[in-house]
Protein backbone atom coordinates (compact mmCIF):
# COMPACT_ATOMS: atom_id res chain seq x y z
CA UNK A 1 0.00 0.00 0.00
CA UNK A 2 1.41 3.37 -0.98
CA UNK A 3 1.56 6.27 1.44
CA UNK A 4 1.64 9.99 0.63
CA UNK A 5 4.97 11.75 0.76
CA UNK A 6 5.91 13.11 4.16
CA UNK A 7 6.25 16.86 4.68
CA UNK A 8 9.48 18.22 3.22
CA UNK A 9 10.42 19.85 6.54
CA UNK A 10 11.07 16.42 8.02
CA UNK A 11 14.14 16.10 5.81
CA UNK A 12 15.67 18.91 7.90
CA UNK A 13 15.10 17.10 11.21
CA UNK A 14 17.65 14.44 12.12
CA UNK A 15 17.16 11.60 14.62
CA UNK A 16 18.30 12.35 18.17
CA UNK A 17 21.56 10.37 18.29
CA UNK A 18 21.66 10.37 22.09
CA UNK A 19 18.40 8.43 22.17
CA UNK A 20 19.66 6.01 19.52
CA UNK A 21 22.71 5.25 21.69
CA UNK A 22 20.38 4.74 24.65
CA UNK A 23 18.58 2.05 22.62
CA UNK A 24 21.88 0.24 22.00
CA UNK A 25 22.75 0.46 25.69
CA UNK A 26 19.32 -0.94 26.62
CA UNK A 27 19.88 -3.85 24.24
CA UNK A 28 23.22 -4.62 25.90
CA UNK A 29 21.54 -4.51 29.32
CA UNK A 30 18.95 -7.02 28.11
CA UNK A 31 21.88 -9.31 27.30
CA UNK A 32 23.02 -9.08 30.91
CA UNK A 33 25.63 -6.32 30.61
CA UNK A 34 25.93 -3.78 33.41
CA UNK A 35 25.95 -0.31 31.88
CA UNK A 36 26.87 3.00 33.51
CA UNK A 37 24.76 5.71 31.93
CA UNK A 38 26.56 9.02 31.42
CA UNK A 39 24.77 9.88 28.20
CA UNK A 40 21.23 11.19 28.69
CA UNK A 41 20.99 14.39 30.73
CA UNK A 42 18.62 13.24 33.44
CA UNK A 43 19.22 13.77 37.15
CA UNK A 44 19.45 10.60 39.21
CA UNK A 45 17.48 12.46 41.88
CA UNK A 46 13.70 12.34 41.60
CA UNK A 47 11.00 14.79 42.65
CA UNK A 48 11.15 16.12 46.19
CA UNK A 49 8.95 14.24 48.71
CA UNK A 50 6.71 17.28 49.14
CA UNK A 51 6.11 17.35 45.37
CA UNK A 52 5.13 13.68 45.27
CA UNK A 53 2.81 14.22 48.23
CA UNK A 54 1.25 17.26 46.55
CA UNK A 55 0.58 15.21 43.41
CA UNK A 56 -1.02 12.47 45.48
CA UNK A 57 -3.17 14.99 47.32
CA UNK A 58 -4.23 16.65 44.07
CA UNK A 59 -5.40 13.31 42.68
CA UNK A 60 -7.26 12.43 45.84
CA UNK A 61 -8.93 15.84 45.76
CA UNK A 62 -9.93 15.38 42.12
CA UNK A 63 -7.78 18.25 40.81
CA UNK A 64 -7.31 16.58 37.44
CA UNK A 65 -9.33 18.77 35.11
CA UNK A 66 -7.95 21.08 32.45
CA UNK A 67 -6.35 24.28 33.67
CA UNK A 68 -5.99 27.55 31.80
CA UNK A 69 -3.82 27.09 28.70
CA UNK A 70 -1.17 29.32 30.30
CA UNK A 71 -1.21 27.60 33.67
CA UNK A 72 -2.62 27.70 37.15
CA UNK A 73 -2.65 31.29 38.46
CA UNK A 74 -1.17 30.06 41.75
CA UNK A 75 1.76 28.43 39.94
CA UNK A 76 2.43 31.49 37.80
CA UNK A 77 2.46 33.58 40.98
CA UNK A 78 4.81 31.09 42.68
CA UNK A 79 7.22 31.25 39.73
CA UNK A 80 7.15 35.06 39.86
CA UNK A 81 7.90 34.92 43.59
CA UNK A 82 10.80 32.56 42.80
CA UNK A 83 12.36 35.17 40.49
CA UNK A 84 12.06 37.78 43.22
CA UNK A 85 13.53 35.55 45.92
CA UNK A 86 16.42 34.11 43.90
CA UNK A 87 17.26 36.86 41.39
CA UNK A 88 15.75 39.96 42.96
CA UNK A 89 13.57 40.45 39.87
CA UNK A 90 9.99 41.68 39.88
CA UNK A 91 8.20 39.83 37.08
CA UNK A 92 4.46 40.11 36.65
CA UNK A 93 2.74 36.71 36.76
CA UNK A 94 0.86 37.82 33.63
CA UNK A 95 4.15 37.47 31.70
CA UNK A 96 4.61 33.83 32.78
CA UNK A 97 3.21 30.95 30.72
CA UNK A 98 3.28 27.42 32.16
CA UNK A 99 4.03 24.82 29.47
CA UNK A 100 4.29 21.06 28.94
CA UNK A 101 8.04 21.12 29.52
CA UNK A 102 10.65 23.53 28.18
CA UNK A 103 10.28 21.76 24.82
CA UNK A 104 6.68 22.95 24.56
CA UNK A 105 7.79 26.44 25.55
CA UNK A 106 10.35 26.51 22.73
CA UNK A 107 7.84 25.06 20.30
CA UNK A 108 5.26 27.73 21.17
CA UNK A 109 7.79 30.55 20.88
CA UNK A 110 9.07 29.30 17.53
CA UNK A 111 5.48 28.94 16.30
CA UNK A 112 4.88 32.56 17.26
CA UNK A 113 8.09 34.06 15.85
CA UNK A 114 9.63 31.87 13.14
CA UNK A 115 8.33 32.19 9.59
CA UNK A 116 9.26 30.28 6.44
CA UNK A 117 12.87 31.06 5.57
CA UNK A 118 13.55 32.94 8.81
CA UNK A 119 17.08 32.49 10.10
CA UNK A 120 17.80 32.01 13.81
CA UNK A 121 21.37 32.24 15.06
CA UNK A 122 22.64 29.73 17.60
CA UNK A 123 26.03 28.37 18.61
CA UNK A 124 27.57 25.20 17.28
CA UNK A 125 27.58 23.16 19.54
CA UNK A 126 24.08 23.44 20.97
CA UNK A 127 21.17 21.27 22.02
CA UNK A 128 19.97 19.58 18.79
CA UNK A 129 16.25 19.99 19.40
CA UNK A 130 16.66 23.78 19.37
CA UNK A 131 17.51 23.82 15.68
CA UNK A 132 14.74 21.32 15.00
CA UNK A 133 12.15 23.53 16.70
CA UNK A 134 13.13 26.19 14.20
CA UNK A 135 13.00 23.72 11.30
CA UNK A 136 9.54 22.55 12.37
CA UNK A 137 8.22 25.97 11.32
CA UNK A 138 10.22 26.05 8.09
CA UNK A 139 12.88 28.33 9.53
CA UNK A 140 16.62 27.85 9.27
CA UNK A 141 18.95 27.48 12.25
CA UNK A 142 22.21 29.21 11.39
CA UNK A 143 24.83 27.36 13.40
CA UNK A 144 27.90 29.45 14.22
CA UNK A 145 31.06 27.54 15.13
CA UNK A 146 31.81 28.45 18.74
CA UNK A 147 34.93 27.06 20.36
CA UNK A 148 36.53 27.14 23.79
CA UNK A 149 37.86 30.65 23.19
CA UNK A 150 34.25 31.92 23.54
CA UNK A 151 33.21 29.25 26.08
CA UNK A 152 31.39 27.45 23.22
CA UNK A 153 28.91 30.35 23.19
CA UNK A 154 28.05 33.20 20.86
CA UNK A 155 29.41 36.68 21.41
CA UNK A 156 27.93 40.00 20.39
CA UNK A 157 30.57 40.33 17.67
CA UNK A 158 29.63 36.92 16.26
CA UNK A 159 25.96 37.94 16.22
CA UNK A 160 26.78 41.15 14.36
CA UNK A 161 29.05 39.47 11.80
CA UNK A 162 26.63 36.60 11.02
CA UNK A 163 23.38 38.58 10.96
CA UNK A 164 21.87 38.62 7.48
CA UNK A 165 18.76 40.00 5.81
CA UNK A 166 17.01 36.72 6.64
CA UNK A 167 17.97 36.69 10.33
CA UNK A 168 15.13 37.22 12.78
CA UNK A 169 16.75 36.48 16.13
CA UNK A 170 19.00 34.36 18.32
CA UNK A 171 18.38 31.27 20.44
CA UNK A 172 20.88 30.85 23.27
CA UNK A 173 21.25 28.51 26.23
CA UNK A 174 23.03 29.47 29.43
CA UNK A 175 24.23 27.21 30.98
CA UNK A 176 24.43 25.16 27.83
CA UNK A 177 23.77 21.61 26.86
CA UNK A 178 26.21 20.04 25.84
CA UNK A 179 29.01 22.17 27.28
CA UNK A 180 27.83 23.16 30.74
CA UNK A 181 29.16 26.67 30.07
CA UNK A 182 27.36 29.96 30.61
CA UNK A 183 27.42 33.25 28.75
CA UNK A 184 28.88 35.84 31.09
CA UNK A 185 26.22 38.43 32.03
CA UNK A 186 28.08 41.40 30.49
CA UNK A 187 28.54 39.53 27.19
CA UNK A 188 24.91 38.45 27.18
CA UNK A 189 23.88 42.08 27.67
CA UNK A 190 25.99 43.03 24.64
CA UNK A 191 24.35 40.26 22.59
CA UNK A 192 20.90 41.51 23.57
CA UNK A 193 21.86 45.05 22.55
CA UNK A 194 23.15 43.79 19.19
CA UNK A 195 19.86 41.97 18.55
CA UNK A 196 17.80 44.98 19.60
CA UNK A 197 19.74 47.17 17.18
CA UNK A 198 18.55 44.83 14.44
CA UNK A 199 14.99 44.62 15.77
CA UNK A 200 15.25 40.89 16.33
CA UNK A 201 14.17 38.57 19.12
CA UNK A 202 16.31 36.99 21.84
CA UNK A 203 15.33 33.63 23.31
CA UNK A 204 17.39 32.38 26.25
CA UNK A 205 17.02 28.80 27.43
CA UNK A 206 17.74 28.79 31.17
CA UNK A 207 16.65 25.28 32.10
CA UNK A 208 20.00 24.70 33.84
CA UNK A 209 20.19 28.15 35.43
CA UNK A 210 19.35 26.72 38.86
CA UNK A 211 22.41 24.49 38.50
CA UNK A 212 24.97 27.30 38.17
CA UNK A 213 27.98 26.75 40.40
CA UNK A 214 29.93 29.99 40.09
CA UNK A 215 29.02 33.59 40.78
CA UNK A 216 25.84 35.24 41.99
CA UNK A 217 22.44 34.00 40.74
CA UNK A 218 21.63 35.59 37.39
CA UNK A 219 18.75 35.41 34.92
CA UNK A 220 18.57 36.89 31.44
CA UNK A 221 15.13 38.15 32.46
CA UNK A 222 16.98 40.99 34.19
CA UNK A 223 18.08 42.37 30.79
CA UNK A 224 14.66 43.64 29.73
CA UNK A 225 11.04 42.74 29.23
CA UNK A 226 11.53 42.17 25.50
CA UNK A 227 13.49 38.95 26.06
CA UNK A 228 11.92 35.50 26.07
CA UNK A 229 13.31 33.31 28.83
CA UNK A 230 12.64 29.56 28.98
CA UNK A 231 12.86 27.42 32.10
CA UNK A 232 11.81 24.01 33.32
CA UNK A 233 11.01 21.89 36.34
CA UNK A 234 13.08 19.03 34.88
CA UNK A 235 16.67 19.72 35.90
CA UNK A 236 17.07 21.80 39.07
CA UNK A 237 13.69 20.60 40.38
CA UNK A 238 14.37 16.96 39.32
CA UNK A 239 10.99 16.45 37.58
CA UNK A 240 12.00 15.25 34.10
CA UNK A 241 9.09 12.93 33.38
CA UNK A 242 6.49 15.32 34.77
CA UNK A 243 6.86 17.41 31.59
CA UNK A 244 6.44 20.86 33.07
CA UNK A 245 8.17 24.11 32.21
CA UNK A 246 7.51 27.79 31.76
CA UNK A 247 8.46 30.84 29.78
CA UNK A 248 8.67 34.52 30.59
CA UNK A 249 7.56 36.57 27.59
CA UNK A 250 6.92 40.19 26.65
CA UNK A 251 3.39 41.01 27.78
CA UNK A 252 2.19 41.73 24.22
CA UNK A 253 3.30 38.26 23.09
CA UNK A 254 1.43 36.33 25.81
CA UNK A 255 -2.04 36.41 24.11
CA UNK A 256 -0.50 35.01 20.92
CA UNK A 257 1.27 32.25 22.83
CA UNK A 258 -1.93 31.54 24.75
CA UNK A 259 -3.84 31.15 21.48
CA UNK A 260 -1.25 28.67 20.24
CA UNK A 261 -1.19 26.79 23.55
CA UNK A 262 -4.98 26.45 23.52
CA UNK A 263 -4.83 24.80 20.11
CA UNK A 264 -1.63 22.77 20.37
CA UNK A 265 -1.59 21.58 23.98
CA UNK A 266 -4.86 22.58 25.72
CA UNK A 267 -2.76 22.89 28.90
CA UNK A 268 0.16 21.38 30.76
CA UNK A 269 -0.59 18.43 33.05
CA UNK A 270 -2.87 19.65 35.82
CA UNK A 271 -1.47 17.12 38.30
CA UNK A 272 2.11 18.20 37.55
CA UNK A 273 1.12 21.84 38.02
CA UNK A 274 -0.50 21.27 41.41
CA UNK A 275 2.51 19.19 42.46
CA UNK A 276 5.00 21.83 41.31
CA UNK A 277 3.61 24.33 43.81
CA UNK A 278 5.45 22.28 46.45
CA UNK A 279 8.78 23.00 44.73
CA UNK A 280 8.81 26.43 46.30
CA UNK A 281 8.45 25.49 49.96
CA UNK A 282 11.52 26.17 52.15
CA UNK A 283 11.98 22.43 52.73
CA UNK A 284 12.00 21.63 49.01
CA UNK A 285 14.29 24.55 48.21
CA UNK A 286 16.77 23.40 50.86
CA UNK A 287 16.74 19.89 49.34
CA UNK A 288 17.33 21.22 45.81
CA UNK A 289 20.29 23.27 47.04
CA UNK A 290 21.79 20.20 48.72
CA UNK A 291 21.44 18.27 45.48
CA UNK A 292 23.02 21.14 43.58
CA UNK A 293 26.08 20.93 45.82
CA UNK A 294 26.24 17.20 45.14
CA UNK A 295 26.29 17.88 41.38
CA UNK A 296 29.14 20.33 41.96
CA UNK A 297 31.03 17.70 43.94
CA UNK A 298 30.62 15.26 41.06
CA UNK A 299 31.84 17.88 38.58
CA UNK A 300 34.90 18.52 40.70
CA UNK A 301 35.65 14.78 40.63
CA UNK A 302 34.97 13.93 36.99
CA UNK A 303 36.73 16.83 35.27
CA UNK A 304 40.22 16.04 36.69
CA UNK A 305 39.55 12.32 36.17
CA UNK A 306 38.81 12.86 32.47
CA UNK A 307 41.96 14.95 32.09
CA UNK A 308 44.00 12.18 33.72
CA UNK A 309 42.54 9.74 31.18
CA UNK A 310 43.82 11.88 28.30
CA UNK A 311 40.77 13.97 27.46
CA UNK A 312 41.01 17.71 27.11
CA UNK A 313 38.62 19.93 29.03
CA UNK A 314 39.39 23.37 27.60
CA UNK A 315 36.59 25.13 29.52
CA UNK A 316 35.56 24.22 33.04
CA UNK A 317 31.77 23.75 33.01
CA UNK A 318 30.17 26.22 35.40
CA UNK A 319 26.65 24.80 35.30
CA UNK A 320 24.31 21.97 34.28
CA UNK A 321 25.80 18.46 34.66
CA UNK A 322 27.87 18.01 31.51
CA UNK A 323 31.52 18.02 30.55
CA UNK A 324 32.33 18.65 26.90
CA UNK A 325 35.58 16.75 26.56
CA UNK A 326 38.06 16.89 23.67
CA UNK A 327 38.93 13.31 22.71
CA UNK A 328 41.24 14.14 19.78
CA UNK A 329 44.34 12.92 21.65
CA UNK A 330 42.66 9.53 22.02
CA UNK A 331 40.74 9.10 18.75
CA UNK A 332 40.08 10.86 15.46
CA UNK A 333 36.44 9.76 15.50
CA UNK A 334 34.34 10.60 18.55
CA UNK A 335 31.40 8.55 17.29
CA UNK A 336 33.45 5.39 16.93
CA UNK A 337 35.13 6.01 20.28
CA UNK A 338 31.82 6.25 22.13
CA UNK A 339 30.61 3.00 20.57
CA UNK A 340 33.87 1.26 21.49
CA UNK A 341 33.61 2.54 25.06
CA UNK A 342 30.01 1.38 25.30
CA UNK A 343 30.66 -2.11 24.00
CA UNK A 344 34.02 -2.69 25.69
CA UNK A 345 33.73 -0.78 28.97
CA UNK A 346 29.99 -0.65 29.51
CA UNK A 347 30.05 3.14 29.87
CA UNK A 348 27.58 5.27 27.91
CA UNK A 349 28.77 8.69 26.75
CA UNK A 350 27.75 10.54 23.60
CA UNK A 351 29.70 12.06 20.71
CA UNK A 352 29.46 15.63 19.47
CA UNK A 353 27.47 14.43 16.45
CA UNK A 354 24.12 15.63 17.82
CA UNK A 355 25.31 19.07 18.75
CA UNK A 356 26.55 20.43 15.44
CA UNK A 357 29.21 19.74 12.80
CA UNK A 358 31.90 22.03 14.25
CA UNK A 359 32.70 19.70 17.14
CA UNK A 360 31.11 16.45 15.93
CA UNK A 361 34.25 14.34 15.58
CA UNK A 362 36.47 15.88 18.22
CA UNK A 363 34.31 16.10 21.34
CA UNK A 364 32.22 13.84 23.53
CA UNK A 365 29.64 14.87 26.10
CA UNK A 366 29.88 13.26 29.53
CA UNK A 367 26.93 13.62 31.90
CA UNK A 368 27.69 13.48 35.61
CA UNK A 369 23.98 13.27 36.54
CA UNK A 370 24.63 9.91 38.17
CA UNK A 371 25.95 8.79 41.54
CA UNK A 372 29.53 9.34 42.66
CA UNK A 373 29.87 5.57 42.92
CA UNK A 374 28.91 5.21 39.25
CA UNK A 375 31.33 7.94 38.24
CA UNK A 376 34.18 6.26 40.10
CA UNK A 377 33.37 2.89 38.56
CA UNK A 378 33.16 4.46 35.11
CA UNK A 379 36.61 6.00 35.54
CA UNK A 380 37.99 2.64 36.67
CA UNK A 381 36.57 0.95 33.57
CA UNK A 382 37.84 3.70 31.27
CA UNK A 383 41.36 3.35 32.68
CA UNK A 384 41.28 -0.33 31.77
CA UNK A 385 39.81 0.44 28.34
CA UNK A 386 42.48 2.98 27.41
CA UNK A 387 45.27 0.84 28.88
CA UNK A 388 44.37 -1.80 26.29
Amino acid sequence: MSFPDIAARLHNIAPFHVMELAKIAASLEQQGRHMIHMGIGEPDFTAAPAVVEAAHRAMLDGKMQYTSAIGLPALREAIAAHYLRVYGLTIEPSRIVVTAGASAALLLVCAALVERGAEVLMPDPSYPCNRHFVAAFDGQAKMIASGPETRFQLTAEMVRSHWSAATRGVLLASPSNPTGTSIMPDELARIVDAVRERQGFTIVDEIYQGLSYEGAPFSAASLGEDLIVINSFSKYFNMTGWRLGWLVAPLQLVPQIEKLAQNLFICASSIAQHAALACFTPESQALFEQRKQEFKRRRDYIVPALIDLGFGVPVMPDGAFYVYADCSALSDDADRLTLDIMHSAGVVVVPGLDFGPATAHRYIRVSYATSMENLQEAVRRLKIFFAK
